[in-house]
């Protein structure tokens, strides 16, 4: 049962130990992003944000966990990092030293990521830098200036203290992929969204009970992401199981393989990936753009908010990309073709080798395109219906999406730590043989 499970838990020192770890390294995150940046007044921050839902500083300050609209040590967030990590999966294809080291093992991947962490602080110093010079410019509705003394002083202040803060974020999340439970990046994205929750519902009952928002209204969002959470759930699960019959083979005396079984490929191989790396792509231009006043970069950010036809667009040519990018780089049907030869495996009907890498790649392809399509709907669809209520807060599809994909993504991993110690897991036994 699901109580059992969870009550197994503390029955296994090591994954004791990494939840604790984890739920530890996500406090300290929290407490950060209530550390303010020095020279800001926050009162007249807060005001300027109060206009700014709805729109492209929104969906920012959501990923950031609250932090943008503090402006705390953390108010960069992770994206940084998220966007190194992209320039370098992508000149990993293109430069021939890259795609070198990334085939060295473990070696070649720590320089790939020692690249990555310095890219993060360069990525770091220009958007602060940016956001120091565009906060300068900044006034409450009141008139009030929202920097106390503007110059260069508080623009290095700035730069060191916002860098600082994402660099260690980054730290936070590299450790708590090694030492916690969970992918780490994701980890910090989903406690931010989650620790935005209490205070939307808040938001929503007071609207409620002031009456700017209907009863039909909060109820038809409550379907809504009913739906979709169900949606995700199922989605996520999906699988196209290939069949695989693995020949027999006479080693000795004794008579091994022949057994059948099959090579499960995920409708959403990439995860929460896709639209955590679109959103940094749209983000970082933009969020530069929005600090400098130039009247087509202006025209720019207006066209670029999350209602528009043309963010939407580019949103989902990002995610649909992102899907095909990230399942190339972690699964190559021709690795998966040449271990199943040298095994003795092969798909019935199918020749083992390049007919067979031939073969799964096209599968890939085709349940790469339903699992983009369904990730787009689920990051779009619901977010425009959410702006068309004027719901007071962005909580959206992308949202919980992350939210659902990172929790079943840590659950499973919880759960093979149950089942390598011979411990039940979060569903019933009977379930579980069925699975394996």
């Amino acid at each position: 049962m699901v109580g059992t499970g969870f009550q197994n838990i503390f029955k296994i020192p090591e994954l004791k130990k990494r939840i604790t770890y984890t739920l530890l390294l996500l406090i300290v995150y929290r407490v950060g992003v209530h550390v303010p940046t020095p020279g800001i007044d926050g009162d007249a921050l807060a005001s300027f944000f109060s206009r700014a839902q709805g729109t492209l500083f929104g969906l920012f300050d959501m990923f950031s966990g609250g932090a943008l609209e503090r402006l705390s040590v953390f108010a960069l967030g992770i994206m940084p990092y998220i966007s190194a990590s992209i320039i370098l999966q992508l000149l990993t294809v293109v430069i021939p030293t890259l795609e070198r080291l990334s085939k060295e093992g473990e070696a070649g991947r720590k320089k790939i990521t020692q690249y990555t962490r310095y890219g993060t602080i360069v990525l770091g110093v220009i958007q602060s830098l940016m956001i120091s010079v565009g906060l300068e410019q900044m006034t409450s509705p009141g008139g009030a200036p929202v920097v106390l003394i503007p110059g260069w002083s508080f623009r290095i202040m700035t730069i060191i203290t916002l860098t600082a803060g994402t660099a260690f974020i980054m730290w936070l999340g590299e450790q708590i992929t090694e030492r916690g439970i969970g992918n780490g990046i994701s980890m910090i994205i989903f406690a931010g969204i989650v620790a935005g929750m209490p205070v939307a519902i808040g938001n929503t009952f007071r609207l409620l009970s002031t009456g700017e928002m209907g009863v039909f209204i909060v109820l038809i969002l409550i379907v809504l992401m009913v739906a979709v959470v169900a949606t995700i759930i199922f989605m996520e699960r999906g699988q196209r199981r290939i069949p695989v019959q693995y020949a027999k083979r006479i080693v000795g005396r004794r008579m091994y393989g022949g057994q059948s079984t099959h090579l499960p490929m995920k409708i959403n191989m990439a995860g929460v990936i896709p639209p955590i790396f679109a959103s940094s792509i749209i983000m970082f231009p933009a969020t530069i753009a929005s600090f400098i006043k130039v009247p087509w970069m202006e025209s720019v950010v207006q066209a670029m908010s999350p209602n528009t036809i043309w963010y939407n667009l580019f949103y989902v040519g990002c995610i649909i990309f992102f899907c095909y990018f990230y399942t190339a780089v972690t699964f190559n049907p021709a690795d998966v073709a040449d271990n199943m030869k040298k095994h003795g495996g092969y798909i019935p009907g199918i020749r083992p080798g390049k007919r067979t890498a031939d073969y799964i790649d096209k599968v890939l392809t085709r349940i790469t395109l339903g699992g983009a399509l369904y990730v787009s709907v689920v990051c779009v669809l619901p977010t425009l219906l959410i702006y068309r209520f004027n719901v007071p807060f962005y909580f959206g599809g992308t949202a919980l999406l992350i939210v659902v994909g990172v929790a079943i993504d840590t659950v499973a991993q919880m759960e093979s730590h149950m089942m390598a110690r011979h411990y039940e897991g979060f569903m019933k036994r009977g379930q579980m043989k069925g699975r394996m």
